[in-house]
């Protein structure tokens, strides 16, 4: 669960997704509302949400260990909200949400795209749109421009390219220049951890994994988050084309695979770099916990579940950018069904609202509201900090170390014939005040007494820089002063009376 609490708390979803992981998960309904349970025994936790005012857009269930019931299911339909299921290792098992009445002329259209030709020219959009991603986070992110530069020249061929097969030679060999840019990214762990981090962990290392000779099954954590989030990525695409009434199963550049959503993994290659973004500035800028992932017996690491509940979170933001590469291509499909129930053949826009916002005279602007990372972590000892860049007792350590290094910088300069040569003339000056200052120069009135009864205790009321200026002595010194550490000359005296307005009530007296 997303925050542990009693069973019948009133829940508000974080950015509208629930996630429920480990073991006995329920999904029921009681008295109207949809309740959601995880954990067993003292560690159970839960929520219900009522029909108005929930607020959720995605249930996400990790695991296959409990039970969801009809009512439920029902529940989730009637509010137009997803369900997701994601196996451990980030494969989707069950993704289903509002779907559109399936219309057969597009499924027919989407059946013969590849015959029609439409299926090329997708693919060379959708694969247009992830290569020029690739070269933008190669270019302005890992600063790779020669890279971003190979990208970019593989792009430039797409418009040659004749087959499904053409096409995807050229995104593999895309491909395999922009992840060999990320294979010696360092990724960063609390000090505390890194000691018991494998050192294959700490880089981003090979995008293939040796445990299968592709992505699946990580073998480090960067990987293994990039494969949950593709994962959650997935089952946004495969919403968004049930929504448009389209076959997730009949992709256009995925050949047909037995439990495969082609269609759905053809719409997410668009937006594989947004997800790729979204990874690289998190690793480069934070710090992960070694308590995020665990390691199985063969090699494969894992997410742990408060992780995996963090990056659910950012299932909206796919949706939001998978949307309107979705309605596209539902939109070319269409073109060429025979007949269309619409005179000027477009087809609505229920995921982003365009002809909603275009027919008001609006100018249609997409959502483009970035996802949330994860908790900030201390680098020194991983624990939470609260948006701060280190925690309390580590900053603490930090400062120490840097005031013992700024003490040794200062003891040498302090030392050196330059501020030796300061201090003498310094001292000079003052001995020749002292001995021009007569007794006769003080007002009567200000004895020792009426200095320390009357200036020096209103003297923490006076900023040290301006004591130190109207004394003209250091501001250690002008400290010791106000502190009260330091007793002035008899000369100063008449000066600070000055600042704290003692001679005007003197003078009243």
């Amino acid at each position: 669960m997303n925050t542990p609490a009693e069973p019948g708390h009133l829940a508000s979803p974080r950015c509208g997704v629930i996630t429920l992981s480990g073991y006995g998960i329920r999904i029921s309904m009681n008295q109207g509302h949809l309740v959601v349970e995880d954990g067993t025994g003292v560690d159970c936790c839960g929520y219900r949400l009522p029909r108005v005012g929930h607020g959720l857009k995605r249930l996400v269930v990790i695991g296959s260990d409990g039970m969801v019931s009809l009512a439920a299911l029902r529940w989730l339909a009637d509010q137009k909200a997803a369900f997701v299921m994601l196996e451990r290792d980030g494969s989707v098992l069950v993704s289903t949400g509002p779907v559109r009445p399936s219309d057969a002329r597009l499924r027919r259209a989407q059946s013969l795209a590849g015959q029609s030709g439409v299926a090329l020219r997708i693919a060379r959009e959708l694969i247009g749109k992830k290569l020029l991603g690739q070269e933008r986070v190669a270019r302005h992110k890992l600063l790779v421009t020669d890279t971003a530069d190979v990208i970019a020249r593989y792009r430039d061929g797409l418009p040659n390219a004749d087959s499904s097969e053409s096409i995807r030679l050229i995104e593999s060999r895309a491909a395999g220049a922009y992840w060999a840019a990320w294979r010696t990214l360092p990724i960063n762990f609390p000090r505390k951890d890194v000691f018991r981090t494998p050192d294959h962990w700490r880089v981003f290392g090979a995008r293939v994994s040796p445990l299968t000779g592709s992505p699946r099954l990580a073998v480090n954590p960067p990987n293994a988050i990039l494969n949950y989030l593709y994962a959650i990525l997935e089952s946004e695409s495969r919403l968004a084309a049930s929504s448009l009434g389209l076959d997730p199963g009949i992709g256009v550049l995925h050949v047909d695979t037995e439990a495969r959503d082609s269609l759905a993994c053809d719409l997410m290659e668009a937006v594989r770099p947004d997800v790729d973004a979204f990874l690289l500035d998190w690793i480069t800028r934070e710090t992960l916990k070694r308590e995020w992932f665990f390691e199985q017996r063969n090699g494969n690491c894992r997410l742990m579940a408060s992780l995996a509940v963090r990056l659910a979170e950012t299932a909206p933001v796919w949706g939001r950018a998978v949307a309107p590469i979705a309605e596209w291509v539902a939109q070319i499909l269409w073109t060429r069904a025979r007949k269309r129930t619409r005179s000027d053949g477009t087809l609505p826009t229920p995921l982003t609202q365009r002809r909603r916002s275009e027919g008001r005279g609006n100018e249609f602007i997409p959502d483009t509201k970035p996802a949330l990372y994860p908790k900030k972590v201390c680098p020194g000892c991983g624990a939470t900090t609260g948006g701060r860049k280190l925690c309390a007792s580590c900053g603490l350590e930090v400062r120490k170390e840097k005031l013992t290094e700024l003490a040794k910088i200062g003891r040498v300069v302090a030392l050196s014939q330059t501020s030796q040569q300061k201090r003498t003339e310094t001292q000079k000056r003052h001995r020749a005040a002292q001995l021009a200052w007569r007794s006769s120069d003080k007002p009567s009135w200000l004895n020792e007494g009426a200095y320390l009864r009357e200036v020096h205790p209103k003297l923490a009321a006076v900023p040290i820089a301006t004591v130190a200026s109207a004394l003209e002595v250091s501001v250690p010194y002008a400290a010791d002063i106000r502190k009260g550490r330091r007793r002035p000359h008899q000369r100063h005296w008449l000066a600070l009376a000055e600042l704290v307005n003692i001679i005007s009530e003197a003078q009243l007296k």
